[in-house]
C-alpha cells in the first residue's frame, strides 16, 4: 500500500492489490483440477453507549483469503489472514489435501468462466471516513438531549468499509468495494416504565440523522410510560416501517426455488410444483431486489463470481420469480437468480397520521423483537412488540399498552392490507447491525393476531 492512500482506503485492499494477491495464491495451486480464491478485506468500527455516555468503542481491520480447491467432483476450502507466500502456500496445500479426502458432491458445479460485471453502488466516502471522533459526535447528538430531558439513552453505531474479490483458475476476476452503517438507540424514562426506539441503516452515513433518531426515541419513551394491559386477539394495526421490515424480509428468505419445487415451502403448490404465476398477496404489493438501486444497493457478484441482477419476486401480488442457485437453475433449465440480497417493497401515499385517524380501534407498533420461525409452509413467525406500542381509539392514540406476543405471517399480513405509505430505508436487523438492505412502507393491516401479553418493557 502506498503512503499516499488515505487512512480510510488503507483499511481495505484496492483492486490492484486484490488481483495481485489472488494471482500469488493461484500460483501455488499444483495438485487441484481447479481452484477459486475469495478475498474479503475491510474495517469495522463501532461505538456503544449506555446511561447517556459512550461505554465501549472499537475498530478492527482484517483481510482474509479463502482457497477452494477441486479434485474431480470433490472440493474443500481453507482460510488464512496471513498474506505472505508461506501462509498462502499452506492454505492452498491444505485445501488440496482436504479436497482429495472429501466425499463427491452430486450437485457439483464447475467454476465459472470470466464474466462481465456492472460497477457496485454501495460505496460512500462519508461512511468509509467515519472515525471514532465522528462516531462520538453522532452519539452525543442523542445522549446530550436525553440527559437534558432527564431520560436515559443507549444505543449502537456500526460502520463498515471494505472490499471483496473473486478469482479462479479459469481467469475469472471480480472486485467490488462497499460500505454499510447503522445507528439504533433505545431511550427510557428513569423509572424504566417508558421505552422508545429509533434506528436507521444505509451505506451512506450522510443519510442518517442521529439527532432526529434520538428525538424520535425520546418522544416514544415519554409517551409509553405506565402502559396498560389490553386483551390479546386480532387487531387492526398500524405498523411503522421498521416493524414492516422486520416481517416482510422473511418472505425474501423463503423464496428458494428448490424448497418450493420439493414441497417444503410456502411457495410450493398443492399437488406439486411451485406458485410461479399465482397471486399470493394483495395486488398493491410488489417486492424487488436490485443490487444497483442506489437506495438498497447490494453486491454486484456472488461468492462464485456470478454477476447479480435485478429480480422481481412478486409483482402486483403475483409470484414472478423464485431464487435459483446455479445447480437448481441448470436442473430446471432456467437462469440462476443472483439477486444481490436487498429488498424493496412498493408503497402508497397514506401517512401514518392518516392511518391512525382512520382507525376506530387498533394498535400502533414501532418494531418487533425476538422473532422466531414457527412454520415454514406458511412463513409463520412469533415475536414481541417492543419500545413503543400504543392503543388507537376513535382515530387517536390514547395510551401506551404493554407489549404483546404475536403469531402471524407476513403473507397473511400482506393479504389484509388497508393502507400503504411511502417506502423508506429501515434498520430491520435485530442485532443493530446494517443487515440486509430493506426499504418498505408503513402499513395499516386488519386482523393481525396477538396471542399473549408480556410484562417486559
Amino acid at each position: 500500500m502506498t503512503e499516499l492512500r488515505s487512512l480510510a482506503s488503507a483499511r481495505y485492499l484496492s483492486r490492484e492489490e486484490c488481483e495481485a494477491l489472488a494471482k500469488r495464491a493461484l500460483a501455488f495451486v499444483t495438485a487441484a483440477d481447479a481452484a477459486r480464491i475469495n478475498i474479503t478485506s475491510g474495517s469495522r468500527g463501532n461505538t456503544r453507549f449506555a446511561v447517556n455516555q459512550v461505554s465501549t468503542g472499537g475498530d478492527n481491520f482484517d483481510t482474509a483469503v479463502t482457497v477452494t480447491a477441486y479434485s474431480g467432483r470433490r472440493s474443500a476450502s481453507s482460510t488464512t489472514n496471513q498474506l505472505d507466500d508461506a501462509a498462502l502456500r499452506q492454505a492452498v496445500q491444505m485445501a488440496e489435501r482436504l479436497a482429495r479426502l472429501a466425499p463427491e458432491d452430486q450437485e457439483f458445479m464447475p467454476e465459472l468462466d470470466p464474466q462481465q460485471y456492472e460497477a457496485g453502488r454501495a460505496w460512500s466516502e462519508a461512511t468509509a471516513s467515519l472515525d471514532p471522533m465522528g462516531r462520538a459526535e453522532a452519539v452525543r447528538a442523542i445522549t446530550a438531549p436525553a440527559t437534558q430531558a432527564g431520560l436515559v439513552s443507549t444505543g449502537y453505531l456500526d460502520a463498515r468499509a471494505g472490499a471483496s474479490a473473486v478469482a479462479n483458475t479459469k481467469g475469472l476476476f471480480a472486485y467490488s468495494r462497499a460500505t454499510a452503517t447503522s445507528l439504533t438507540t433505545t431511550v427510557r424514562t428513569p423509572d424504566g416504565s417508558g421505552s422508545g426506539w429509533a434506528g436507521a441503516s444505509h451505506h451512506d452515513w450522510t443519510r442518517i440523522d442521529p439527532a432526529a433518531l434520538g428525538a424520535r426515541a425520546a418522544e416514544k419513551a415519554r409517551a409509553s410510560r405506565n402502559p396498560a394491559a389490553v386483551e390479546p386477539g386480532r387487531y387492526t394495526v398500524v405498523f411503522e416501517p421498521t416493524a414492516v421490515g422486520n416481517l416482510v424480509q422473511f418472505i425474501s428468505f423463503a423464496l428458494n426455488a428448490r424448497a418450493a419445487d420439493e414441497g417444503r415451502s410456502f411457495f410450493s403448490k398443492a399437488g406439486g410444483g411451485n406458485k410461479l404465476g399465482m397471486k399470493v398477496v394483495d395486488e398493491r404489493v410488489t417486492l424487488v431486489s436490485d443490487p444497483f438501486d442506489p437506495e438498497i444497493a447490494g453486491a454486484p457478484f456472488t461468492g462464485e463470481g456470478l454477476p447479480t441482477r435485478r429480480s422481481v419476486w412478486i409483482e402486483n401480488g403475483v409470484v414472478k420469480n423464485l431464487n435459483y442457485d446455479r445447480y437448481w437453475a441448470q436442473k430446471k433449465g432456467v437462469s440462476p437468480t443472483a439477486s444481490g440480497g436487498s429488498l424493496r417493497m412498493s408503497g402508497g401515499s397514506t401517512s401514518i397520521e392518516e392511518m391512525i385517524a382512520s382507525t376506530s380501534r387498533g394498535l400502533l407498533v414501532t418494531r418487533f423483537w425476538y422473532l422466531r420461525p414457527v412454520d415454514q409452509r406458511t412463513i409463520l413467525y412469533t415475536g414481541l412488540t417492543r419500545d413503543g406500542t400504543f392503543l388507537i381509539e376513535n382515530g387517536k392514540i390514547t395510551r401506551a399498552v404493554k407489549n404483546l406476543r404475536f403469531n402471524d405471517s407476513p403473507v397473511f399480513m400482506l393479504n389484509n392490507l388497508e393502507a400503504l405509505g411511502t417506502p423508506v430505508r429501515v434498520s430491520a436487523s435485530e442485532d443493530g447491525g446494517p443487515g440486509q438492505a430493506v426499504m418498505v412502507p408503513p402499513l395499516k393491516v386488519r386482523d393481525f393476531n396477538f396471542t399473549s401479553l408480556s410484562d417486559a418493557v
